[in-house]
């Protein structure tokens, strides 16, 4: 990602030789699961989410209120039940970081179990305070 040594995250991808340094990740759309195995994924091998939907033309994000992309991205999102609550991959991060894993669920339908997984698949770390 940044081109420096010492990178010494590597893609969970078999035969993908991609080392980033975890600070680095998010520049260069990694994605770092923080459950389970803790798998890391390049950018050309990280998870996609499972709704297959595209934004309406000027949404806005559900967190902050600005603009998202109009289209699915590393830095879009949406909730994958409701499928009406898009939001930046930073915003819903800070989310996360704010509300642990107890009260952590989507800003627009409250669901928490499908939310939580996808999230947690996703890259979105969620502690467990």
């Amino acid at each position: 990602v940044c081109g420096k040594n010492g990178a010494a995250i590597t893609c969970s991808e078999k035969a993908c030789d991609h080392n980033f340094h975890l600070p680095c990740a998010v520049e260069g759309c990694c994605v770092t699961q923080y459950y389970l195995q803790y798998r890391s994924f390049c950018c050309d091998h990280h998870p996609e989410q499972s709704a297959q939907v595209v934004p309406e033309a000027n949404t806005n994000c559900i967190i902050c209120m600005e603009p998202v992309e109009d289209q699915r991205s590393y830095s879009t999102m949406v909730c994958p039940v409701c499928k009406s609550a898009w939001f930046h991959r930073g915003c819903i991060q800070g989310t996360a970081l704010h509300a642990g894993v107890g009260y952590f669920k989507c800003p627009l339908c409250r669901e928490v179990i499908q939310f939580r997984n996808e999230m947690f698949h996703m890259g979105i770390r969620i502690p467990t305070r």
